[in-house]
């Protein structure tokens, strides 16, 4: 399986350490790797959300874990040590902007500190040939701009969430500059992407999965903030391009810099046209409200430009907004109708690379 500049053959028997494997984004990457061949072990200390993708998808009996904590320095040494990857993707963290105002110490030291660990644990070690740090779109000083920032704008972020990734990106580029100038050794890059969305989300106060869950339930959803404006892309569209990345960067020390992944420009939408269109396709419809109480702060309008990932790594968006939001649908019908959801996952990481013609 793969896509466009994605290359089974790569990956076959590669051993890859995927911090965050429990997540999200970490499970679908997890099954993609799986599939492909990669020996894969797991670094985080639970399952973030129940239910979660990672249960639905029996993935704890595919994938070697060890149970740490990313803020547990020393844990982490030893098991870079220990697992001597040929990868690490690191995607552990504090996801959550509303859980930041809430507890900022916990989510600094997680997305700040955390990055520290790893990258210390890769300087001890010197094993790792490629090292992939996950931020965030987030990570960017926010000028609600209506074009999208590229790599080189300053980092910023209003909350601690989105200070807390820009803060990593730091941490990334000191580090590489400071003891990863060996084109022998450990090469670092950063990849950015934001509002990804797909099957298996349950994450707290984010849009998919507060809409999904209101509609199985057959509850009223409240919506936040109708006008705000994000680049919304399905999740394999992001992850095909970590791949393409840790591919090159394996190759060529050169691709050791940071990386913007994110849909096409007109891709980007108002929350209230995404309920609008879940609500068309979900069957029965939805019921959703205007949240009017207070909340956090949170951006208006956010979008990167991924010109860099374009003209450098051949990378583009395989599935467009229609797409995701039909797959969306369709996964969580499918998980109402209790179907076997690893099946379902896996189908649709096959529809996504026959798309791309691999």
């Amino acid at each position: 399986m793969g896509d466009v500049g994605v290359d089974p053959a790569f990956w076959r028997g590669r051993r890859v350490l995927l911090t965050g494997n429990t997540g999200f984004k970490g499970s679908w990457l997890s099954l993609w790797l799986l599939e492909m061949g990669a020996e894969v072990t797991g670094l985080a200390p639970s399952t973030p959300t129940d239910p979660s993708l990672y249960a639905l998808a029996g993935l704890a009996d595919d994938v070697p874990q060890d149970a740490l904590d990313i803020r547990d320095a020393e844990g982490v040494a030893a098991a870079v040590a220990q697992r001597a990857p040929d990868v690490v993707i690191h995607m552990a963290a504090q996801a959550f902007v509303r859980r930041s105002f809430k507890d900022p110490v916990d989510t600094y030291a997680t997305n700040v500190m955390g990055t520290v660990h790893l990258l210390d644990a890769v300087r001890r070690s010197g094993v790792p040939r490629v090292v992939l740090n996950v931020t965030s779109d987030k990570c960017y000083e926010n000028r609600e701009w209506e074009w999208g920032y590229r790599e080189d704008e300053p980092m910023g972020g209003f909350d601690p969430y989105s200070n807390s990734k820009g803060a990593s990106e730091l941490v990334t580029s000191a580090y590489r500059s400071s003891f990863f100038t060996d084109p022998d050794g450990p090469r670092v890059a950063s990849a950015r992407a934001g509002n990804v969305i797909g099957g298996g989300d349950w994450g707290e106060d984010r849009l998919m999965a507060d809409i999904m869950r209101g509609a199985l339930a057959g509850a009223p959803i409240p919506i936040r903030r109708p006008d705000a404006i994000r680049p919304w892309q399905h999740v394999l569209n992001p992850l095909s391009g970590y791949l393409v990345l840790a591919q090159a960067l394996y190759a060529d020390p050169a691709f050791a810099t940071a990386w913007n992944f994110g849909p096409a420009d007109g891709e980007a939408r108002p929350v209230s046209w995404i309920v609008g269109r879940l609500d068309e396709l979900w069957p029965g419809g939805l019921r959703w409200e205007h949240d009017t109480g207070e909340h956090p702060h949170e951006a208006h309008y956010l979008k990167v430009d991924s010109s860099r990932a374009r003209a450098r790594l051949g990378w583009a968006p395989r599935w467009n907004l229609e797409r995701t939001l039909e797959a969306v649908v369709e996964w969580y019908a499918a998980l109402r109708d209790g179907a076997d959801m690893r099946s379902v996952t896996l189908a649709q990481l096959g529809a996504f690379n026959t798309l791309a013609g691999r």
